[in-house]
């Protein structure tokens, strides 16, 4: 009986310990599989990391091609993006002048000066008088002693005329300009962006032209990784023979080469972006010493953090791409009854 009375109680049927022990048995093969699913990608991604160490050259040349392909495509589109923010600069500040007719007087032009002032897509309007204008023009000449024979002065009253933010486009620009010629104390009104407008439509090509050859050598990058990969598949013909004669999945025996294909872009992807940074530092040093002569502070912007990791992701996707064309074009093309 004492020792009826020190053995435990079982639990009964149903109770917490044994529910918690139910549903971890239950979940088991769940967890079993999933744990063996990533498990068999660890293995696999690992072994054909592997696989291209153990061949360093081939490697080393088929990132090379893949880094050049890349870094080309966005070398270009970088120096679009630096051209874009330099015109957008200078647009920003592009500022209107009108001159005024020759008969038009000083109370009549302070006049024309807040009528337009008034006007809500002006920020600033600045008058240079006729006489100020004459004395600038002397002092920055050094013309004094051919000035003194003129009879009177030849310059006109002119407007300085600043935009608001909103309207310093190239569209707010002209509209502005056409509102401004129709005063009739205006004799000519002159805004310089001609020359903007053959920049932005150069810009506009050629972002097409680079648009174009990323599409290019995109697909050439594709190319590449597949005709690597479909060596490696027939390289490994018995190695799959094998594995579809057991009885291997097609994602089974496809998903080491996948591996393979990822691991060539991302290497592809580091490899151009290694080359994009050498070569903006060669270029940034001559193209800053003559951005200086010409009093701008243009440069080559680099990638940023973001833009870096997202060139290495698509290097990958484009990898992962051209392997799983070839391991689609080959694969199919492999019986296993031509072991027999």
């Amino acid at each position: 009986m004492a020792t009826d009375s020190r053995r435990k109680p079982e639990s009964p049927k149903g109770s917490k310990p044994v529910g918690r022990q139910g549903a971890k048995q239950a979940q088991s093969p769940w967890r079993q599989q999933a744990d063996s699913y990533l498990g068999h990608h660890r293995k696999v991604a690992k072994d054909s990391a592997q696989r291209l160490w153990r061949t360093p050259v081939a490697s080393l040349m088929t990132w090379m091609v893949m880094g050049v392909a890349l870094a080309l495509p966005v070398a270009l589109l970088l120096v679009l993006m630096s051209l874009e923010g330099v015109s957008a600069g200078w647009e920003s500040g592009a500022r209107v002048t009108a001159y005024l007719k020759l008969d038009v007087g000083v109370d009549e032009a302070r006049g024309l000066l807040q009528e337009i002032e008034s006007d809500s897509r002006i920020s600033e309007v600045e008058l240079v008088e006729r006489d100020q204008a004459l004395a600038e023009f002397r002092i920055s000449s050094g013309l004094d002693e051919a000035l003194d024979f003129l009879q009177e002065n030849p310059l006109p009253h002119t407007l300085l005329i600043t935009p608001e933010d909103s309207a310093r486009t190239e569209a707010g620009v002209e509209g502005l300009v056409r509102y401004i010629q129709k005063m009739d104390s205006v004799e000519r009104v002159q805004v310089d962006l001609g020359w903007l407008q053959r920049l932005n439509a150069i810009t506009e090509m050629l972002s097409r032209a680079v648009w174009a050859l990323s599409v290019l050598l995109a697909a050439a990058v594709v190319l590449v990784i597949g005709n690597t990969v479909r060596l490696a598949i027939e390289n490994r013909r018995d190695e799959i023979l094998v594995a579809k004669l057991v009885g291997g999945t097609d994602s089974f025996v496809r998903r080491p080469f996948l591996y393979t294909g990822a691991w060539f872009g991302l290497g592809g992807g580091v490899v151009a972006f290694i080359l994009l940074e050498l070569s903006l530092w060669w270029l940034n040093g001559p193209i800053e010493r003559l951005a200086g002569l010409y009093r701008s502070d243009f440069s080559l912007a680099g990638l940023s953090f973001d833009g870096a990791f997202a060139l290495i992701i698509v290097a990958m996707v484009l990898g992962w791409l051209g392997a799983w064309v070839a391991v689609k074009r080959h694969m199919d093309d492999i019986d296993p009854g031509e072991i027999a």
